[in-house]
């Protein structure tokens, strides 16, 4: 019989860690962050990692494990995650992978076969010299089609899916999985207009608590321009904002309160994919409702 492992996926802004950290609490349980962003040390504000207050009060792993720059693979998380896991039921703990970046969650509930070649140093510099707009071109060319969860404008992550496709690789092609543990899926997402809201009640909240200056702090200390341009929306947005490339702070607002919110969409897009995730109903009594499928699974 496989372990139990709950995920609690979404959205940005839609709560999922709230959700995840109170359910974690409800059933014993600790959190193994599946977030892209949150494995990297430091920038708490911009990745949106939660307080020093709610690690105390539900254990989170896989949280400030990689510096910003250093390559850090799919297989790798997933070799982090598993060891994660297993540590957790190991001691008769819950274990909850909470977080949205989409292929994480697949990579470790769906099991996926992965073999890390690691990076093609000459095919990596030779991508490197392409503009971002032709590394896009290259990868539509080649692909065919652009997954929900390849942001085309972070330009790691671009270089990376040009040179799984060169290598002879599909980038989209249904992956082998053996899953090594029963999964419960629980989605946490709100409707469009209030989704909206709260990406720009968060946005402002983080602006106000310092989210520019922990970026100015990262280039003071000689973090290069480079590196945050490709460790997601609000690094990027912020650094150009800092060099000056918007006219003023609310061009810069606004421009990137539209990439998170088309972000979001794009995870939503991603996470409808998948039948088996049970959608939580936010204007109810949404950990109610979770409590009671996760009391449920848990009893099977």
């Amino acid at each position: 019989m496989k372990s139990k492992l709950i995920a609690i996926v979404g959205t940005n802004a839609s709560g999922k860690s709230a959700v995840g950290l109170e359910l974690a609490q409800r059933f014993g349980g600790e959190i193994v962050s599946a977030d892209s962003r949150q494995i990297l040390r430091g920038y708490d504000l911009c990745s949106g990692k939660v307080t020093a207050e709610e690690r105390q009060a539900v254990p989170h792993h896989l949280l400030d494990i990689a510096d910003p720059g250093v390559y850090f693979s799919l297989a790798d998380y997933q070799s982090h995650a598993y060891a994660a896991i297993d540590d957790i039921l190991g001691r008769g703990k819950q274990p909850f992978l909470v977080g949205g970046t989409g292929l994480y969650v697949a990579a470790v509930s769906d099991g996926y076969e992965l073999v890390d070649a690691g990076p093609d140093e000459a095919l990596r510099e030779r991508l490197e010299r392409m503009t971002t707009e032709e590394l896009a071109a290259l990868f539509r060319e080649k692909s065919g089609e652009v997954p929900a969860f390849l942001d085309l404008d972070n330009r790691r992550r671009l270089v990376r899916a040009c040179e799984i496709l060169l290598s002879g690789r599909d980038f989209t092609e249904t992956r082998a999985s053996h899953p090594r543990y029963d999964v419960l899926k629980i989605g946490v997402t709100w409707e469009r207009p209030v989704l909206r809201q709260r990406i720009d009640e968060r946005l402002r909240r983080r602006l106000e608590q310092g989210m520019i200056d922990e970026v100015k702090q990262g280039l003071d200390a000689g973090v290069a321009y480079e590196a945050f341009y490709n460790l997601g929306l609000e690094y990027r947005f912020i650094v150009r904002y800092i060099k000056g490339e918007f006219a003023d702070f609310d061009e810069f607002y606004e421009k990137l309160y539209t990439a998170i919110c088309r972000f979001a969409k794009r995870q939503m897009t991603w996470f409808r994919r998948d039948a088996s995730i049970r959608w939580l109903d936010m204007h109810g009594d949404p950990v109610a409702q979770a409590s009671q499928w996760i009391g449920e699974f848990l009893a099977e």
